[in-house]
């Protein structure tokens, strides 16, 4: 699946994959990569600028970790980015029911 298709649902998605935990930006890559059985996959051009832009909204805080002697940034959630992600998983679940009905089986 290409970037493009995933425009406007990138944010819910990298939100979806760190509630659960705090996950470095390949952990990200990954998560996303493994949760859609291999559809998402994303370049870094496309991941760590969205990771940063959610950072600014404060919808992700982050803080440099050292794992293997090597540093990396680990991003986490925050209490506006649960409320954005549940807004945004309404809206998907609203926009997903219109879609089936006109698209599903006649």
């Amino acid at each position: 699946m290409k970037a493009d298709a995933l425009r406007g649902n990138l944010d819910a998605l990298i939100l979806a994959v760190v509630r659960d935990r705090p996950l470095h930006g390949y952990g990200v890559s990954e998560a996303l990569h493994e949760r859609s059985e291999g559809a998402v996959d994303l370049p870094t051009g496309t991941l760590y600028p969205a990771l940063r832009r959610l950072e600014r909204l404060g919808y992700l805080r982050s803080a440099w970790d050292t794992v293997g002697g090597r540093k990396r940034r680990t991003y986490e959630i925050t209490r506006s980015g649960r409320a954005y992600l549940a807004a945004q998983q309404q809206a998907w679940s609203e926009m997903s029911s219109v879609m089936n009905a006109i698209l599903g089986p006649a």
